[in-house]
């Protein structure tokens, strides 16, 4: 009786201590470290992620920031401090990693009394059980927990990628529509200039109703066009403004440029595209990791599939007349595999393990050409930008000189000055949308040099609008 007791006693007290060492945790404070480790590639300058900053502290850092006119720096600071969807998608991300830690550990033990009395006797029953098998398992558990918690890790990086590109990217649409409508104002303007003057040399018999309809057809055009402009200005502004997370007070202290970026004169380099394909980028690492997660998933389904068991320690004592016992043992309980073999389980694990081997090969090979369509994307937006600024506007300008010049000699009228300061206006608008593009082609390659799982819809977006642009 005394060697049961020690020897269980000795089993309970090791599989409590394995199980308070042995399992798997979240650290907060290190995973948002990490997190801001990952991102400070995307994030010009140093600026951390904190998630519970102080209601007052944040309000006054983004009032700051909103002082002044936001560029994408400060906006990408303004969505890190305050965007309130950001911070979700971090705290989900957060709760994956604690059920994931939740499966490196041990179920609680059960205790049970019971206490059955008959005349003249008195039995009390304690039962302490716990699975066998669980603690058999602990250290494959603990593998498993630790490597699906650095999947939902990478998932997290993902997602914060993905909302600083999207910031980006809405940054860009909200200054280009700023300034197209701007654009667009002035050519409404000469629009209304020229209807006017067609409407009164008509009245004095100077015009013909044929060409001051044209006048005013055209600026009935250019007003829809304002009109257009100006809503895209507005929706543009409104995207922006959510994804910074401001509110009604905020978004009215927002100030944006007036115009985008000058063109960089130094592209990025051939090879620094080619030394990004062979690097881990975060789509990479990701595949990687559920592969690997699969992989100790199904080394652990083996075993779990097949049975389970459980050991209890029985310490009884018995009361007679004159008697007292105090009886104690253990007892095992085996789930036998009569009707299910856990064959399907461990099928559905392998398949999925395959399922991850594959998907992997597929990032794999699909990293390259990502790669290759948004750099092809940033180098020729970045040309028709460039022979937009160095040779459209550049020709436009020496020509409305030289209008003007002929203007001023009685050589053309002032509907054929009108004209051409349109097509002048014109060839500007056209040279704000190429530089548009070229941001946002630059915005897809950032993305895939690092790998964002979902950068592929704006570098096709981007190259779609390039495409669009040629139409100037």
């Amino acid at each position: 009786m005394i060697g049961y007791r020690t020897v269980s006693r000795a089993l309970i007290y090791s599989s409590i201590v394995l199980g308070v060492t042995g399992c798997a945790s979240v650290d907060t404070e290190s995973r948002i470290d990490q997190l801001n480790s990952d991102i400070s590639n995307l994030v010009d300058g140093s600026f951390d992620m904190e998630l519970q900053p102080s209601s007052a502290e944040y309000v006054a850092k983004v009032d700051e920031i909103l002082g002044a006119s936001v560029g994408l720096q400060e906006a990408q600071q303004i969505q890190l401090l305050n965007s309130f969807e950001l911070r979700s998608l971090v705290h989900s991300s957060l709760s994956d990693m604690a059920y994931a830690a939740q499966l490196g550990r041990i179920a609680n033990p059960n205790f049970i009394f019971e206490r059955i009395s008959s005349p003249g006797e008195l039995e009390l029953t304690r039962v302490l059980s716990f699975g066998l098998l669980d603690l058999i398992t602990l250290p494959k558990r603990k593998k498993v927990a630790e490597s699906q918690m650095e999947v939902a890790q990478l998932r997290m990086t993902a997602t914060v990628m993905d909302q600083l590109i999207q910031v980006k990217a809405a940054w860009v649409r909200a200054v280009a529509a700023l300034e197209l409508q701007q654009y667009a104002k002035k050519v409404l303007d000469s629009a209304s200039a020229g209807a006017e003057l067609a409407r009164r040399m008509e009245a004095v018999g100077n015009f013909n109703r044929l060409d001051r309809s044209r006048e005013q057809t055209y600026y009935a055009d250019a007003a829809t066009k304002y009109a257009l402009s100006k809503h895209e200005a507005d929706m543009a502004r409104e995207d922006l403004v959510r994804l910074l997370g401001l509110t009604a007070v905020q978004a009215h202290m927002l100030t944006l440029p007036n115009q985008l970026p000058d063109l960089p004169s130094d592209l990025v380099a051939v090879d620094t595209v080619r030394d990004a394909m062979n690097q881990d980028r975060i789509d990479i690492q990701l595949a990687k990791s559920q592969l690997i997660a699969a992989g100790h998933a199904q080394g652990l389904d083996l075993i779990t599939s097949f049975t389970d068991v459980e050991v209890s320690y029985v310490d009884k004592t018995q009361f007679g007349e004159d008697t007292r016992t105090t009886p104690d043992g253990y007892e095992l309980v085996i789930s036998l595999p009569i009707f299910d073999w856990g064959d399907q389980r461990r099928e559905a694990m392998s398949q999925q393990s395959l399922a991850a081997a594959f998907r992997y090969e597929h990032i794999l090979r699909s990293a390259a050409t990502d790669l290759r369509k948004a750099y092809s994307a940033y180098s020729v937006s970045h040309s028709i930008a460039t022979h937009y600024r160095d040779e459209i506007v550049p020709l436009r300008k020496a020509i409305s000189e030289e209008n003007l010049l002929r203007y001023n000699g009685m050589i053309i009228g002032v509907f054929e000055l009108l004209a051409d300061s349109r097509q002048q206006i014109a060839a500007v608008m056209g040279a704000i949308d190429s530089k548009k593009q070229f941001w946002m082609a630059d915005i897809g390659l950032q993305a895939a040099l690092v790998g964002n799982p979902r950068s592929v819809t704006a570098i096709s977006a981007s190259a779609t609008s390039v495409e669009s642009s040629k139409g100037h």
